[in-house]
């Protein structure tokens, strides 16, 4: 069973079904687009359409990070190294739909207004939070390269993309503080992300600086996330 696994991880139609699969979120979304555009109005994107894919691409965004950081749990659990070769694609489907997420407020709700956006930033502690994670991803998306870990060094460069664990938590408490009364998914998906992080705590290997291998000279093709 664990080789059949291994094998059906291992090949390249499971990780092209995995890409469209990450693409549902915005094709379901297509549909209500296209009724608002044509017909005025879509009874799925509610009386305020912007505010309603504001917070789907957000949520979106909080889940596919939540997907990727649990690469590395459910890797070790079911002794499945090819699991990991998921995390890059799902890493930076997290960065494509935190991209909408920002468009649809910066461009549908401020109009490109920068000091608008600006204002924002500085008032409201949900959305100083919710940037802060946002500028957190951006050089996790740039470097996510083979190139970008030869030129940095795989130990800085993992370093770097740890940066993923802060841009989540950021997330989670963006969420949090935006809503008003109903708490109970930033507060799961919080659960979620502590839980992830207990896990890590707990399998964590020390190892003495002396006894570290060198930098690979070669770029693990696996990953674009820290374990």
């Amino acid at each position: 069973m664990s080789k059949l696994l291994g094998k059906i991880l291992g090949s390249r139609w499971t990780k092209a079904a995995v890409f469209l699969l990450c693409l549902v979120p915005i094709l379901l979304l297509a549909r209500p687009l296209w009724m608002l555009a044509t017909a005025g109005y879509s009874p799925q994107l509610t009386a305020n359409p912007i505010e309603y894919i504001t917070h789907y691409t957000g949520t979106w965004t909080i889940r596919f990070l939540l997907i990727t950081l649990s690469v590395t749990p459910f890797r070790k659990i079911f002794n499945q190294p090819k699991i990991a070769r998921y995390r890059r694609m799902l890493g930076l489907f997290a960065f494509f739909y935190v991209c909408l997420h920002f468009l649809t407020w910066f461009v549908l709700d401020k109009f490109f207004s920068f000091p608008e956006m600006w204002a924002d930033i500085l008032k409201r502690r949900y959305i100083t939070v919710g940037m802060l994670g946002f500028a957190m991803l951006l050089p996790l998306a740039v470097t996510s390269t083979a190139g970008w870990v030869r030129r940095l060094g795989f130990v800085k460069w993992q370093r770097l993309h740890r940066l993923i664990y802060f841009a989540a938590l950021a997330g989670v408490i963006h969420y949090y503080w935006l809503v008003k009364s109903d708490v109970r998914l930033p507060l799961m998906y919080g659960a979620i992300l502590g839980i992830l992080m207990l896990y890590r705590l707990a399998t964590r290997k020390p190892t003495p600086r002396a006894a570290r291998a060198p930098e690979p000279a070669t770029t693990p093709n696996t990953a674009s996330l820290p374990d």
